[in-house]
């Protein structure tokens, strides 16, 4: 019997920009369908990192040559955009792939928004940076106008930062569900999904913030369902000491081990650390479920057993 899998795509499955992105998905389609041509259910999940900056980045170059016209976007359409034309090379990609091996099966791709709390501490303490480096004169004139924070960004220029909320749940899990049933390839909470709120009566409203896409990712998965969450990285194995002479891969670990590790700061923060973090999550929201960290190319092999970091009770 195949396995339902929400898989959990990093930067490196999607290139840097629009150019590179249809060559990288060219190779995750394969990665990818590997894992339907073996019988299983997949869900994939993405993140957004360079494409809602760029987008950020047009949006402010707009705004700033004609106010008049054009004003700004706000941070959660232009996760909205990013979503639309990410899943667009992902699902036809995808499909390409499929077809060729002879596999008739839809591929759709969900825009997602994922609630969050408005009461969530993170929005006292932003800390997420996004969009172009700016002037001291810029970023000033933001805050004054927009009431942005911003930082300085190791002497590269300022930055504006936003909030990382954890996911409370999936808006359209529904939906996914239902395509997921009926046997098609979903591809669904890009970048984290569109962090929203609910607010008076029934009515969802953007936040300015970024969810992060591994906790979505294990949000959708616990949501689903599902068997096992596969988040794929740059490296084939998770490793302690990582870098130094002593570093050592790991092959498994409980969740008890994972974090006396994350206790000893054995995880870099914003990198290796939420894939962890999210991966004993999700093992631990049921018994049998467990989540794989690996890179895109040795997905496969990671399900059978032979590389990759598997963190199971």
């Amino acid at each position: 019997m195949g396995k339902r899998i929400v898989i959990a795509l990093g930067g490196n499955a999607l290139g840097n920009n629009l150019p590179e992105q249809m060559v990288a998905v060219k190779q995750t389609a394969k990665a990818i369908a590997d894992l339907i041509q073996t019988g299983n259910q997949v869900v994939i999940a993405h993140g957004n990192g360079p494409q809602v900056g760029m987008i950020q980045k047009a949006m402010a170059e707009l705004t700033r040559s004609d106010p008049e016209k054009y004003i700004p976007c706000p941070l959660s359409v232009c996760v909205a955009m990013s979503q639309g034309y990410i899943g667009y090379d992902l699902q036809n990609g995808l499909r390409e792939e499929l077809l060729d091996r002879g596999i008739k099966k839809g591929v759709s791709t969900v825009l997602t928004q994922v609630e969050v709390d408005p009461a969530d501490p993170a929005f006292q303490n932003p800390t997420k940076p996004i969009g172009a480096f700016m002037t001291k004169e810029e970023a000033d004139k933001l805050v004054a106008e927009r009431g942005y924070d911003v930082i300085e960004d190791s002497g590269r220029g300022y930055r504006r930062v936003v909030a990382s909320p954890k996911p409370v749940s999936i808006v359209e899990i529904e939906s996914i569900r239902d395509m997921v049933d009926a046997g098609l390839v979903v591809v669904a909470c890009g970048g984290g999904g569109i962090p929203v709120f609910q607010t008076e009566g029934h009515h969802l409203k953007g936040a300015a913030a970024v969810i992060d896409k591994d906790f979505a990712s294990c949000t959708l998965a616990q949501q689903l369902d599902a068997d096992m969450l596969i988040i794929l990285t740059a490296v084939e194995k998770v490793a302690v000491n990582f870098g130094k002479p002593d570093q050592k891969w790991l092959d498994s670990l409980t969740p008890a081990e994972a974090r006396k590790y994350m206790g000893e700061g054995q995880f870099a923060p914003g990198s290796m650390l939420p894939k962890v973090q999210a991966a004993v999550e999700f093992a631990e929201s049921k018994p049998g479920r467990s989540a794989l960290i690996t890179l895109l190319e040795k997905a496969k092999d990671g399900i059978e057993g032979k590389t990759g970091t598997v963190i199971r009770q």
